[in-house]
């Protein structure tokens, strides 16, 4: 599409996300319709919507259900006091998310958004343990190339240098190790790899004197590392390692939550309990901004007691629990479960990643990872020598969106994550596009 002057004008009076404005005019996407699986612009061209606009729209676009749920309560409530109580269907929702989680996670706060409830998390960790006898404890431990959130502690928890790098100094309290992408080639198996990058955990916090260690925060599939995907192993020892150490174990699900790897929880996936899930983009499926903080309910116990101990968690949020937010998170989780979607996740996605790892026979794709509905693809410029091959992301990065198609695209790696309602006709269109949309790029690069 062509951006007229007047969006162009506008344009330069705002930002897009991770982009520079110039080179968005150069390949402009504005979009003024979403239904389903798809985009159409302002043109009028039709997009397949391959990642949920950015692993949010877990049933789709404009899904009836969300819809209807949202403007029936618009209808009685759309906003509770924060400062004086909540609302009836905000406990509806504390309800709701407790009988979906693994274990005793079932201490559940709602907020806007991601980046709210790993901010929450983490004030929640250090609080609970200067409420508990441990005030030492403060810091904490996560990986390289690993996204948790844009605001500053969200920012400081994760490790991906170029979005970080323009807003130094960070918070202080902040350790990393690497994830077992980084170390994969030096050892005989994957899960050799895992096993060492799993015990570094350990060795950090020994190192940094286990009285000073609040939490370990670990996306189960790394997304901005490319879709890194550890064996259920390297979760039992972070577990073991956790419990050894008194360190709360804290997934950021909120890319994997919800449906997404074939279980409600990428925890149940990996079959391994965390203390703290943070939720966010597919809990309400894009209709409205949504987070939450899902804890160990003993947990939460610690902030109950008397009056005047005043032990209640010194925290909270305009818009969290907002009612509307509540009510189509709830429609979003009855959805899911009435409807197995999650286990439509699981079929589907194993038949995506066999037309994935189809791809290879163009000899540019070093391997295929990820769970359900979540796969990654990593470029390289030879399967033998498997060095990266950045030309061909930034290629694709055009060519996809010439095509019609809506994907995840890093320089080295690209990422699908369709709505769990899709079907097999639907991946077939979906790989279809990926095909014709990596040839030309490939066509483009010289290869």
């Amino acid at each position: 599409m062509q951006l007229d002057a007047r969006q162009q004008k506008l344009l330069k009076r705002t930002f897009l996300d991770y982009q520079q404005t110039a080179g968005f005019f150069d390949n402009p996407l504005v979009v003024s319709k979403a239904d389903g699986l798809y985009y159409w612009d302002v043109d009028g061209k039709r997009y397949f919507d391959s990642i949920g606009g950015i692993f949010v729209a877990t049933l789709g676009h404009k899904h009836p259900r969300l819809m209807e749920a949202m403007q029936k309560q618009m209808e009685t409530l759309s906003f509770a006091p924060p400062m004086h109580g909540t609302s009836d269907v905000t406990l509806d929702f504390v309800e709701k998310v407790g009988s979906i989680t693994p274990g005793n996670l079932n201490f559940v706060k709602a907020y806007s958004g991601g980046s709210e409830s790993i901010e929450s998390a983490m004030k929640f960790v250090r609080q609970y343990f200067k409420q508990t006898g441990h005030p030492s404890k403060y810091k904490f431990v996560s990986r390289y190339y690993g996204y948790h959130g844009a605001t500053f502690g969200a920012m400081a928890a994760s490790g991906t240098g170029k979005r970080k790098t323009p807003f130094e100094p960070h918070m202080p309290g902040f350790v990393k190790v690497f994830p077992p992408t980084y170390y994969r080639d030096r050892f005989a198996t994957w899960e050799e790899c895992n096993r060492f990058c799993a015990r570094m955990f350990e060795d950090v916090i020994l190192m940094e004197d286990p009285e000073t260690i609040a939490g370990i925060i670990v996306e189960p599939i790394g997304n901005t590392g490319g879709i890194i995907t550890p064996t259920d192993e390297y979760f039992q020892i972070i577990r073991e390692i956790c419990d050894k150490y008194n360190v709360v174990l804290i997934y950021d699900e909120i890319i994997t939550g919800y449906g997404r790897t074939g279980n409600m929880f990428a925890a149940q996936t990996f079959n391994v309990t965390p203390d703290i899930i943070c939720g966010g983009k597919g809990l309400s499926s894009g209709a409205i901004p949504m987070g939450a903080m899902i804890a160990r309910e003993e947990m939460g116990d610690v902030f109950f007691g008397r009056v005047e101990d005043d032990v209640n968690f010194a925290h909270g949020h305009t818009y969290a629990a907002n009612p509307l937010a509540c009510a189509v998170g709830i429609a979003v989780i009855d959805e899911i479960t009435e409807n197995h979607w999650d286990q439509n996740a699981q079929v589907m996605g194993d038949y995506l990643a066999t037309k994935l790892e189809d791809l290879k026979k163009h000899g540019v794709i070093r391997e295929v990872r990820g769970k359900g509905l979540l796969r990654g693809v990593e470029l390289c410029k030879d399967p033998v020598k498997q060095t990266p091959f950045p030309e061909l992301g930034l290629a694709l990065k055009k060519t996809a969106l010439n095509n019609g198609l809506i994907m995840r695209i890093d320089p080295n790696w690209f990422a699908v994550a369709p709505a769990l309602i899709v079907n097999k006709d639907q991946i077939d269109e979906m790989c279809e596009l990926i095909e014709r949309s990596l040839l030309d790029a490939l066509e483009i690069v010289g290869v």
